[in-house]
């Protein structure tokens, strides 16, 4: 499978962010603007839950354009949709910055940490593609070292990066960023036409979703 990065061009698209309309619910159409899975993906957000993936990768620069408009719309998501974040590993470099990722995550600094990591790699140029560096950054961070140093290390990450590297192979995610809805759809700029547009997509397909309750 080729491994590509969206074009900026593609994230640089008109936003129109909220809930779609039914015109475009009806616009969009599976195998154009977004892919049907053959087979679902079983889901962690629980009954009447719709589940929504970010597939991303650190290093990535168009995650880095596409991450605050994304946090917006998750923000605004409706009390229905759990939202997640994947971290993508197409290669082995691609682990430490995922072991990062749910080293945070496990620790409840997200929401404090995420768009730090993506300063620290695309506007201080700092590489976090080894565990060296990764420790390092967090330090410098005021983290407390031992706790995330054991949280990085421990198998409860370990697990947590597998799962994610069976939802990216799952989904089969061709490039970040992009999007997995309800288990059962694949969005990305390319399809979509633009990252923006993935949203619109996204909310297209959470309302399809509803209805086939």
């Amino acid at each position: 499978m080729k491994r590509r990065l969206f074009s900026t061009a593609m994230l640089a698209a008109t936003t129109l962010l909220g809930t779609a309309s039914a015109w475009a619910q009806q616009a969009f159409r599976s195998g154009k603007d977004y892919i049907t899975l053959d087979r679902p993906v079983a889901t962690e957000a629980g009954n009447n839950k719709i589940e929504v993936l970010e597939f991303f990768w650190y290093s990535c620069p168009n995650c880095n354009i596409f991450e605050p408009a994304f946090e917006q719309w998750a923000q605004k998501a409706a009390k229905d949709v759990v939202v997640r974040r994947v971290p993508v590993a197409f290669r082995d470099d691609f682990v430490p910055q995922q072991r990062l990722y749910y080293t945070l995550e496990a620790m409840n600094l997200v929401e404090k940490m995420h768009i730090r990591v993506f300063t620290a790699i695309h506007g201080e140029k700092q590489m976090l593609n080894t565990d060296a560096a990764v420790l390092a950054w967090a330090e410098k961070q005021g983290i407390d070292k031992a706790k995330f140093e054991q949280t990085y290390k421990s198998f409860g990450v370990a697990t947590k990066a597998k799962r994610a590297v069976q939802l990216q192979n799952d989904f089969k995610i061709e490039g970040v960023p992009s999007l997995g809805v309800a288990g059962r759809y694949y969005i990305d700029g390319t399809l979509a036409g633009s990252m923006p547009r993935t949203l619109q997509v996204a909310d297209a397909l959470i309302a399809q979703s509803r209805q086939g309750r």
